[in-house]
């Protein structure tokens, strides 16, 4: 089945400098890396085309200067691209008026920063509640669905709290449960998560895909960390310098990178706690073998299995048989 784009990026540009529009069109719109050097402009986002589905996780990351923060600036426009054209549906983002622009971030776009800015003299409920007082909504039924809210982001009891009362990651909850209050159909979330500790960032990937699971929101979120990326993607893009370098699902990314800065973001990963079965099985749907393996098993709690019987049958989870995998190929696997 189809999968119907929620936002497009086609060709989209973004450079600093004079008149980078003037600029790009005197090189055809595809000027050389040094030459944008030498002329004196900075290269945020080269030539981007990419679309993001309806429903997925689309993870955007690169090391630091590499163009994903532009990138998801450029898509809700809070920053202009230089040339290049931005779908929301069948909206062309680049063609409607900032009014408009502002009733669609208003009633359609959540947002999300590393930062809270949490507003200090409101409440929990105050500042979830508070996109909805800006749409002029009144007051007993903004507090009403911020209400839902803080039950679903999971901070039932601290309603009436001030910032300074919470901890690291339950005023990211706050953040998180804001840019929820309008029921966005598309949500940017931009690292929200690296400036808490280890612990609690898991924690709060764990409440990300929770959330995830009940509403089947459009997102895109940023991180320069691979493992998060891993944990909580459909898709991932690999950007570099401003451009796009890869896109692909993790499985993609860990077992055929586009080039060796993907390569590098993923050597020295545990391949075999991050893949599934699907990924290096044998599809074969004749296979005999009576002991099974289910297809989006990680590959390490099958190890033993395998290597105990020799080869076994894959199935998904249907109970159909989708392949096999031996012995041979999981050694493979492990010690190449």
């Amino acid at each position: 089945m189809k999968k119907n784009p929620k936002l497009i990026c086609k060709n989209v540009w973004k450079l600093f400098g004079n008149n980078p529009k003037d600029f790009l069109l005197k090189h055809n719109n595809n000027p050389s890396d040094d030459t944008i050097k030498k002329e004196g402009y900075i290269q945020a986002i080269r030539d981007a085309s990419v679309e993001v589905f309806e429903n997925e996780i689309l993870v955007i990351m690169g090391l630091s200067g590499s163009g994903k923060s532009t990138l998801v600036r450029c898509m809700s426009r809070l920053v202009e691209p230089t040339i290049g054209e931005i779908f929301f549906e069948d909206i062309n983002m680049g063609e409607i008026s900032k009014k408009e622009l502002i009733e669609i971030r208003r009633h359609k776009m959540g947002m999300v920063f590393q930062h809270f800015a949490l507003f200090p003299h409101r409440t929990v409920i105050e500042n979830i509640a508070f996109p909805l007082e800006v749409q002029g909504i009144g007051r007993n039924e903004r507090e009403k669905s911020a209400m839902e809210i803080i039950e679903l982001v999971g901070l039932e009891g601290r309603e009436n709290y001030f910032p300074k009362e919470l901890s690291g990651g339950q005023q990211q909850r706050v953040g998180i449960g804001r840019s929820l209050a309008v029921k966005p159909e598309l949500w940017f979330l931009d690292e929200p998560f690296s400036a808490l500790d280890p612990l609690i960032r898991k924690e709060m990937q764990n409440e990300f895909l929770r959330i995830q699971s009940a509403l089947k929101k459009t997102i895109i979120f940023i991180t320069h960390d691979f493992d998060e990326a891993i944990r909580l993607a459909d898709r991932i893009i690999i950007m570099n310098e401003g451009k796009i370098v890869q896109i692909g699902s993790p499985e993609d990314l860990i077992m055929k990178p586009a080039d060796e800065y993907v390569k590098e973001f993923t050597e020295d990963l545990p391949r075999e706690r991050l893949l599934s079965v699907k990924s290096i099985m044998t599809k074969d749907q004749n296979s005999k073998y009576d002991v099974t393996v289910y297809e989006n098993e990680k590959v390490f709690k099958i190890v033993e299995k395998v290597l105990t019987n020799g080869i076994v049958r894959v199935i998904d989870n249907n109970n159909k048989t989708v392949g096999s995998i031996d012995k041979e190929t999981v050694s493979r696997f492990l010690y190449n």
